[in-house]
């Protein structure tokens, strides 16, 4: 019996050969998991990102030689394990085994991602379906981003488009469509070449035409998008301690802050950021820490930005350990204070203790629940200048782009990122990081300051590009920064997150085609 092209693959036997590639077994889950870890070396510190563009094809072209639609959902889920292992490898030291689990839940949201690019492109597909197959598999892709990027699943990290955090055709796409626009857009060339090596000469033409329609669209982005206006200058220096192990470590922490804060005295400074946790308990309890930094502030002729990680009472009378950035003047600190309000599971609080707590035996799960802060802040230089207005973000909050887009949205002027990655500083985590401030400062206008302890520390002007140089992992230093201030705001500051929403809209259209079409196919004759 023929099938028709316009209606998904064939089905053959999970046995099966299917265009040379095996149709089950362990060679198969073997490169189902390679393949999808591939894209992770378009992310730092790889940083291979012309990879990005093509490194989806390998796995493509795997789930659409799948013989049945389990075959291929199964593909998407054993690639999405891969993928999440290889994005946050330097996790293992952390989770242990537990890293295995992480991406086994986490893969199963590319199984009907598997099943959806198998009947799009499985086969020869007709040019319908290649034509679906070029908006439905990059959107079916974002919404697994969105999914993901949810904070208990362990937040946006390792975004497809994030790889791209060096390109600035790329940084000015995310300037009106945020890092979603980047994911789709880098997704949908990958679907357009395996349309362009599979596929038959009609939905080849789809490929082709797409891969046009990219390059127009990033060049009318290019050309016509609109972008801040710079205003001034501010003078920001970052303190990187550096690794600092042993007896007393935490107070020799604080003497080396010190002693590299009192560097940048004299060099007209009006802001001076130490990374998190910087300050911890025992020393933001001894009212003498409070005059030493008030005394700094005096010196440098700067305010001080620093991070306790300490038992506290909010606002709201909450006591309890928050990781906090509180900016200190010549007369100690000000009032300013902000909470940070998004956790790393398991890292800061163990989701369902009362289930879960066997977990800080085993790994390096928190001990003990930090509390979230409430709000977001945006902080004024205390002595009424308001030239400066800060937005502190804390750890990995940084990752989240609703959180710097409505830091901006209430009036900040630099973005400024706390950050300690020592406990993965061989790894690839610190260089990730630091990489998220291009994408934040591009989306909104805005420069990025992240401050780390240990490295690395970077500055990003507002169209996503380097200031100055990195502070590496091996650095133990203070440099000062010319950050760029600008006013006006960019089309994804006005509109958020539309790429997301179009994505989701395409994908309902796509399934109220198929359930009419479901409904209006009648029975062959003699079809009981």
């Amino acid at each position: 019996m023929r099938r028709r092209g316009g209606r998904g693959p064939a089905p053959t036997s999970d046995g099966q050969r299917v265009g040379g590639l095996p149709a089950s077994g362990w060679v198969r889950a073997a490169l189902a998991l390679l393949a999808g870890a591939l894209p992770a070396l378009a992310f730092p510190a790889p940083s291979l990102w012309w990879f990005g563009w093509v490194a989806l094809v390998p796995w493509l072209l795997l789930i659409r030689s799948a013989g049945t639609a389990r075959r291929a959902a199964l593909d998407g889920w054993i690639g999405g394990m891969g993928f999440v292992i290889a994005v946050h490898h330097w996790l293992m030291p952390s989770l242990h085994v537990f890293i295995v689990l992480l991406a086994a839940l986490l893969g199963l949201l590319w199984a009907p991602w598997g099943v959806l690019s198998w009947r799009l492109l499985g086969g020869r597909p007709s040019l319908p379906r290649a034509a679906a197959a070029v908006v439905a598999v990059p959107s079916g892709w974002l919404v697994i981003e969105l999914i993901r990027s949810w904070e208990g699943l362990g937040g946006p990290w390792g975004l497809l488009g994030a790889s791209q955090w060096e390109v600035a055709p790329a940084l000015r796409v995310a300037s009106v469509g945020g890092v979603w626009l980047v994911s789709l857009l880098v997704v949908a060339v990958n679907t357009a070449l395996v349309l362009l090596v599979t596929a038959r000469a009609a939905a080849r033409t789809v490929g082709g035409v797409l891969l046009v329609v990219c390059a127009l669209a990033v060049g009318a982005v290019w050309a016509w998008a609109p972008q801040p206006v710079t205003t001034g200058t501010a003078r920001i220096a970052v303190v990187q301690p550096g690794v600092i192990t042993g007896p007393n470590s935490v107070e020799r922490r604080l003497a080396r802050g010190e002693e590299l804060t009192r560097t940048v005295a004299g060099q007209d400074v009006d802001l001076v950021v130490w990374g998190e946790s910087s300050i911890g308990a025992g020393a933001w309890r001894d009212p003498g820490t409070a005059r030493r930094l008030a005394a700094l502030s005096r010196e440098t002729g700067a305010d001080l930005l620093v991070n306790v990680d300490a038992r506290q009472t909010d606002g709201s009378g909450r006591s309890g350990i928050f990781k906090s950035a509180v900016l200190v003047g010549p007369d100690g600190p000000t009032g300013d204070r902000y909470d940070k309000m998004r956790l790393v599971p398991f890292g800061e609080y163990v989701p369902a203790r009362s289930l879960l707590g066997w977990v800080t035996s085993v790994g390096r799960a928190a001990g003990e629940d930090r509390l979230r802060g409430d709000r977001q802040v945006v902080m004024v230089l205390p002595d009424g200048d308001e030239r400066l207005r800060i937005g502190p973000l804390v750890c990995f909050e940084s990752a989240f782009p609703d959180m710097s887009r409505r830091l901006v949205r209430d009036g900040a002027q630099v973005l400024v990122a706390q950050s300690a990655t020592s406990t993965f500083q061989e790894s690839w985590a610190p260089a990730q990081h630091a990489s998220l401030g291009a994408l934040r400062a591009a989306e909104n206008g805005r420069p990025v300051v992240h401050a780390t302890l240990t490295g690395i520390s970077a500055v990003f002007g507002p169209r996503g590009e380097r200031i100055g140089e990195p502070l590496g992992t091996e650095a133990s230093a203070a440099a000062v920064y010319d950050v760029p201030l600008t006013r006006g705001t960019t089309l994804y500051g006005r509109s958020g997150d539309w790429a997301v929403y179009g994505a989701l809209a395409a994908l309902a259209v796509l399934c109220a085609a198929e359930g009419l079409r479901a409904l209006r196919r009648k029975p062959a004759p003699g079809t009981p």
